[in-house]
């Protein structure tokens, strides 16, 4: 298998052309025509994300989000960008990002955190970028709070409602949240929205609509997308080791 065999399936599975027009996916850097035995996964190209693929021999990492974006105008290894580049090409390692192409198909993104929170009957929010939208038992939001940073394994939960408000039906959108879902998520009679970044005033907006906002952290709402990628790659290519790296936890080889 070479690594155009892997980047062109995903390719296939998350189109391109469905990206944000302000994105860069695609292979950023390295070496398409090189064989390829390991792969590692990672939300961020990190240091800690090349030395796992040191370790473990991985000819190519697979990011969510893109180091390069609008360009960049040095090498320098002085700069953050310009080392994480260059230590990726000295290794013979190949970058390939896969962003808001795959933030847009809800069944490798919205919905794996939807499924994390048990649901059972989440689906897409009409009217809305990317987001899913699920029932739940009802419960506190200091109750649903509390499920969600243990689901997501996150650092903390940020939220300006009151911990007594119940939380039945529930909008997720991993990542940062679009203020545009607003019309749909009000039409819709959703009690309490889940991302990782929620602005201030948007929080405010939501409370005065009679919604909750529960914030998690942007890693811990896309960290979770990586398994169902690893999973779909293993079983399109069996004779490849899939790595996940979770940055500043343990990488997990599955």
């Amino acid at each position: 298998m070479r690594i155009s065999d892997v980047t062109g399936f995903l390719d296939e599975c998350f189109p391109r052309e469905n990206a944000m027009d302000y994105d860069n996916n695609g292979i950023l850097a390295g070496y398409p025509d090189r064989a390829v035995t390991a792969v590692v996964l990672s939300l961020d190209l990190t240091g800690k994300a090349i030395e796992c693929a040191r370790q473990s021999g991985a000819d190519l990492i697979i990011t969510h989000h893109p180091i390069i974006f609008g360009g960049i105008n040095t090498l320098n290894t002085e700069t953050y960008k310009g080392r994480i580049l260059t230590d990726v090409i000295r290794n013979g390692i190949t970058c390939y990002a896969c962003h808001t192409n795959l933030d847009m198909t809800d069944e490798y993104g919205n919905l794996a955190i939807a499924k994390a929170l048990g649901a059972e009957d989440a689906k897409h929010l009409e009217g809305t970028g990317c987001g899913v939208v699920f029932e739940t038992k009802e419960e506190s939001l200091h109750e649903f709070a509390s499920k969600v940073r243990k689901a997501l394994m996150a650092s903390g939960i940020i939220t300006i409602n009151d911990p007594s408000n119940k939380v039945k039906k529930v909008f997720a959108q991993g990542g940062a949240f679009d203020e545009d879902s607003i019309p749909a998520i009000l039409a819709n009679g959703v009690d309490t929205v889940v991302s990782g970044e929620i602005k201030h005033h948007v929080c405010v907006e939501l409370e005065e609509c009679g919604v909750n906002s529960v914030i998690a952290g942007h890693s811990a709402t896309e960290q979770i997308y990586l398994e169902k990628l690893r999973e779909t790659l293993s079983e399109k290519f069996p004779s490849i080791k899939f790595i996940v790296n979770y940055n500043n936890e343990k990488a997990s080889v599955i």
